[in-house]
């Protein structure tokens, strides 16, 4: 039975935010011609509003990754400052588990979920020009979703003891009361956003990029905002006492910043979408439709929080300090995916909802892709675990972040890193995937990607946790373990542990795992004979020899300060990979270079230019 254009993006659309890792066996079928689907009209352009012509992916992807490198980098910012405030021990893995915990609500109700079950049918309505529809459909959505949003939000104020209790019930007395404080403020915070991804779903299906994507830096400032007014307020205080009060307006500073994220948007939304009309219309044909695509993806998106949770779970029985050095860790690794494979997946998705019927354009647009993303996350991989200890110490090395979280930092990125490029690519797969119409094996493959990540982590984890960094060197405390936790009194201990890079290591396995399942699937639903490769083995000579000068590097230029040995050996190894690149013959480095010396060209002029107007 043929699938229709809504049903396919349906199932493709939230893999192409990059919010769940998705692959697997399939059923693949896809329709010769568009059909009608639930009474609205087959239409051929889909994402796009009435008044917005066709633009093509590396424009909406130029969009979406300047979006996200701004939310990214402030990202970096937020980071920064809560390792100089509240540092990478108990206090810490407080703020990071309350941060977490009511991540339930927005991976559950955020975009992924909307973006399945919404977006394609409100992106039908207004390319047949039905703006009155579009509109009445909008505001049901979202008065549907503010109501079940403020009940968990309500629930989750509630239950924050009895979550903290089930999910980290080896933390401290202490730390787990915080926990609780902190998340009961946060769960109000994260609704928010749940709002805000309302709001980026609406302008997305009206090709309005920018905005929706570079919002989270007001939540980030906010946060940033929050921490440095009560260190101004605390600073003479015990450090302690202060890392604690700082976390509490931290916390406050992610429900502002989500009020305000929301807000934002809000402007564009009503000039885009006039006619929205606010309701709880669940009766509504087209509210009907969507609520009944909500169930699965709702189940799809729960994959994920299990993933969440479990990571949270397995971190919460090693020793202290574990969660927070796994946050910093994942802020800087998800960094070149979120800028290179989710800007790319986020922007192909019409072009690849388009081309289902044509197996070789498709494969075409993903080959692109693939070389492109593999390019920058290759490198990425290769400096996070040759310059790892530079790149941390310039981020997060102030306050009461030291030199042993630097290196214990260092060493969780590295482990993420050896699964990079998997994990990147995998996102684009995943498209490709959904767009050839496979609907329930990515959800199945995330499930064994999480049990696999888990299996592999438990068994390495605690051995790892007999490890800590001493001064700047990786030593053993204690007997070794072997799959049994530390005693209570060792994780207390105040020791800065590696335990954290069994768990990275868990999910690199897990991660090549779905990507070789991904490569072959793909290949099965364009019937090739061979499956799409990334540009890893054009690109060996130049990652290796970028990684023996990054780790030369890294060795002579630590004396110096990292805030300029970082970029100074970011620079030189990336001028080398990019050379050596573009000599292999490969596209994206060329791409690199072109913009590397269009940029230098013209900073140049517009140096001469201020010459000229001083002489």
């Amino acid at each position: 039975m043929a699938r229709t254009r809504a049903a396919v993006l349906a199932r493709s659309a939230s893999s192409a935010m990059g919010v769940s890792a998705l692959t697997a066996r399939a059923y693949p079928t896809a329709p010769s011609a568009p059909v009608a689907c639930f009474g609205i009209p087959p239409v051929e352009q889909q994402l796009g509003g009435p008044d917005d012509a066709p633009r093509p992916g590396g424009k909406g992807a130029i969009l979406v990754g300047a979006g996200i490198f701004l939310s990214r980098i402030s990202g970096i910012g937020r980071e920064a400052a809560v390792a100089a405030f509240i540092g990478g021990g108990r206090i810490g893995d407080a703020y990071r588990a309350a941060l977490t915990i009511p991540r339930l609500l927005q991976n559950l109700l955020g975009e992924g979920v909307l973006s399945a079950s919404f977006i394609p049918i409100y992106s039908q309505l207004a390319e047949q020009d039905r703006r009155k529809d579009a509109g009445r459909l909008a505001g049901a959505v979202f008065g549907l979703l503010a109501v079940v949003t403020g009940l968990v939000v309500l629930a989750g104020w509630m239950l924050a003891k009895p979550l903290v209790s089930v999910l980290l019930w080896r933390l401290s007395d202490d730390t787990a009361d915080l926990t609780v404080e902190l998340v009961r403020v946060m769960f109000a915070g994260v609704g928010f956003i749940v709002l805000a991804a309302w709001a980026l779903g609406v302008l997305n299906a009206h090709r309005r990029f920018f905005l929706s994507y570079a919002a989270p830096v007001i939540w980030n400032a906010a946060q940033v905002a929050f921490m440095v007014g009560a260190w101004l307020v605390w600073h003479s205080v015990d450090p302690a006492t202060r890392a604690s009060d700082i976390a509490r307006m931290a916390a406050w500073g992610v429900v502002l910043g989500g009020a305000l994220q929301f807000l934002v948007q809000v402007p564009l939304v009503l000039r885009l979408v006039p006619s929205l009309r606010l309701s709880l219309n669940w009766r509504r044909p087209d509210v009907r439709i969507v609520l009944n695509r909500f169930g699965p993806a709702l189940i799809g998106r729960g994959v994920v929080q299990v993933s969440a949770y479990v990571d949270l779970i397995l971190a919460g029985l090693l020793a202290g300090g574990a969660i927070a050095a796994l946050g910093f860790a994942q802020v800087v690794y998800f960094l070149p995916i979120s800028l290179f494979a989710m800007s790319v997946a986020a922007s192909d998705l019409p072009e690849m909802a388009r081309e289902q019927g044509d197996p070789e354009a498709l494969a075409r647009r993903l080959q692109t892709g693939l070389d492109r993303i593999g390019f920058y996350v290759l490198y990425s991989a290769v400096a996070f675990i040759t310059l790892g200890g530079l790149i941390v110490g310039a981020l997060l090395e102030r306050g009461q972040f030291n030199g042993d979280h630097t290196v214990q930092v260092w060493w969780i990125l590295a482990a993420y890193s050896l699964g990079l490029v998997a994990s990147a690519s995998s996102r684009l797969l995943q498209n490709a995937c959904f767009a050839a119409g496979d609907a329930k094996g990515p959800a199945r493959v995330a499930a064994v990607r999480v049990v696999l990540a888990a299996a592999v982590g438990v068994v390495l984890m605690f051995s790892f946790d007999s490890y800590a960094v001493v001064n700047g060197s990786v030593e053993r405390l204690g007997d070794f373990q072997v799959l049994s936790p530390l005693a209570d009194a060792e994780r207390a201990d105040g020791a800065v542990r590696l335990g954290a890079v069994g768990l990275a290591l868990g999910s690199t396995v897990a991660a090549w795992v779905e990507y070789g399942i991904l490569r072959h699937r793909v290949r099965y639903l364009l019937r090739r004979r061979r499956a799409l490769r990334g540009p890893a083995g054009r690109l060996a000579v130049a990652a290796l020899s970028a990684a023996v000068l990054g780790g030369v590097l890294a060795w002579g230029l630590e004396p110096l300060p990292a805030l300029f040995t970082a970029p100074l050996a970011l620079s030189l190894t990336g001028v080398v990979y990019i050379s050596l690149g573009q000599a292999a013959g490969v596209g994206a480095a060329r791409e690199a270079a072109a913009l590397i010396e269009r940029v230098l060209g013209q900073a140049k002029s517009a140096l001469a230019k201020t010459v000229r107007q001083k002489d």
